[in-house]
């Protein structure tokens, strides 16, 4: 059985300023998101202004994915690597960034719309960050990864959405990864029991369609099987006191969406 890392109040400081150097990343990445940019361009902004704060990109060679940022777009899940193709209106890209920052690690993700997009996108969206917040609102000690994992499925499923099934959240702390995995789909009650001084990264990965994935021959991308959008948000959650602390914050995301007047999910 693989270790779970409990960390003191020091370590989650450390682990909130990782995670809040990606957020203001991906505040960054928000104001620079429209038709015609590159995700290449998105990716080279990101990884200047993390070192630039003098940390790390977390992703780029990370078991050799060639980036900072994974940037999926549309029916891409998770993992997307960067490229020179242009965004185009109508779309959706979700942008999962990491750092580490002092020996401590941050990750967190938003999915962004390119453009003005379809209110049937809008809804995934809108509902797929739902999922994030209640399932944060699930990490209580004494509850069980179960209980986190069942209302995320609940909620996205009662919507109409599929719940991917083999990508889950994690720990995260002194490692990009660590244990207790974080399903986005399962049974109240089951699993690793809930305790203060963990830190978990709650993710939600949820598709307009079919809950069936599928990984491209780059080695990295995943798609949806039947190509319809999917969504992911992410955050770091510490467990203090028994309650859940959101480490990261989507705070400058949503400033800069209001500096562009685009649309805030």
């Amino acid at each position: 059985m693989k270790m779970i890392h409990y960390y003191s109040e020091d370590e989650i400081e450390k682990i909130r300023a990782s995670a809040q150097l990606v957020s203001k990343t991906l505040g960054l990445i928000a104001s620079k998101i429209e038709p015609g940019v590159s995700t290449l361009e998105l990716d080279k902004l990101a990884e200047e202004f993390i070192r630039d704060h003098g940390a790390k990109p977390a992703f780029k060679g990370y078991q050799g994915f060639p980036n900072t940022l994974c940037m999926s777009r549309n029916e891409e899940v998770v993992h997307g690597i960067p490229s020179k193709n242009i965004l185009k209106n109508g779309e959706i890209v979700s942008v999962d960034c990491g750092v580490k920052l002092d020996g401590f690690y941050g990750d967190h993700a938003y999915t962004f719309v390119v453009g003005e997009v379809n209110f049937q996108i809008l809804k995934l969206l809108r509902v797929t960050k739902e999922c994030l917040d209640l399932g944060i609102n699930k990490t209580i000690e004494g509850n069980s990864i179960g209980d986190i994992a069942f209302t995320i499925q609940e909620h996205a499923e009662s919507n109409g959405y599929g719940v991917v099934r083999e990508l889950v959240g994690h720990g995260v702390g002194r490692n990009l990864h660590e244990e207790p995995q974080v399903p986005n789909y399962g049974t109240k009650g089951k699993g690793t029991r809930l305790r203060s001084g963990m830190v978990l990264a709650i993710e939600p990965m949820i598709n307009l369609g079919t809950e069936r994935i599928i990984q491209l021959n780059d080695g990295w991308t995943i798609i949806t099987a039947d190509k319809k959008p999917s969504a992911h948000y992410e955050h770091n959650v510490a467990i203090v006191n028994g309650k859940p602390e959101v480490l990261s914050t989507f705070k400058y995301v949503e400033d800069a969406l209001v500096m562009k007047n685009s649309i805030i999910i």
